[in-house]
């Protein structure tokens, strides 16, 4: 069976993953366009990998299937979506931008706990302390180059046809970020690609389900 890479998203360290007890976890926070990202990563993977991606790292993951496909045997989807920013997400992005700019950093997590987790959980203390802990873990720099990523990125939408190897999507019910709508919208163009909804979960699936989280990827990946 061939390794598995974690890619850890948006404001996510490798404590994202902290369930998954691999070796192979990558963090994105060194470049601000998606090619430099994925060829970063491409860089520190093995020669053949499976691949997990959550959020922003599935912006990564289709690069990466663009650049060099015939090195993924398998890829997880989580949490994720196929589609460019819309106007609207880029304007909150830029406020984003603005909000580091003033010396506001903090605040950024704070607004997105509530879209990040299923609303049973947002006093719990252990996976919000976590959440802040990874942010300050990336930094404003390592923030700032992935919004400018993210804000960069082009619509993958017409190339997952061409997809060739077996995914996965997995989606968080309470998902505050992407939609079953997103979902689907993968599931009808990528050729071998299954879904798995993960009830009682929000955006952040492998904190918030790990025990859930690892049998998803057992079952999809065998180990």
């Amino acid at each position: 069976m061939a390794p598995v890479v974690f890619l850890s998203g948006q404001l996510c360290s490798k404590l994202l993953w902290q369930h998954q007890h691999t070796d192979h976890v990558l963090e994105l926070r060194n470049h601000d366009t998606m090619r430099e990202l994925a060829t970063e990563m491409l860089a520190n993977a093995p020669e053949r990998f499976a691949l997990v991606a959550h959020g922003m790292a599935g912006f990564v993951a289709f690069e990466i299937m663009r650049l060099q496909p015939e090195r993924v045997e398998n890829l997880v989807l989580m949490s994720t979506l196929a589609q460019a920013d819309t106007p609207k997400q880029t304007g909150r992005r830029e406020g984003y931008l603005r909000l580091v700019e003033e010396g506001r950093f903090a605040d950024i997590i704070e607004e997105r706990i509530p879209l990040l987790i299923h609303p049973d959980r947002r006093e719990d203390s252990v996976l919000t302390g976590t959440l802040r802990k990874m942010a300050r873990d990336i930094g404003e720099q390592g923030f700032l180059n992935q919004q400018r990523a993210i804000m960069s990125r082009p619509d993958s939408r017409p190339g997952l046809g061409a997809i060739a190897c077996p995914v996965l999507l997995v989606f968080g019910h309470a998902d505050g970020i992407t939609t079953i709508e997103h979902q689907n919208e993968m599931l009808s163009a990528i050729p071998d690609a299954r879904l798995e909804i993960v009830e009682d979960s929000g955006h952040m699936i492998p904190l918030e389900r790990p025990e859930r989280t690892n049998a998803i990827l057992r079952g999809f990946l065998g180990s």
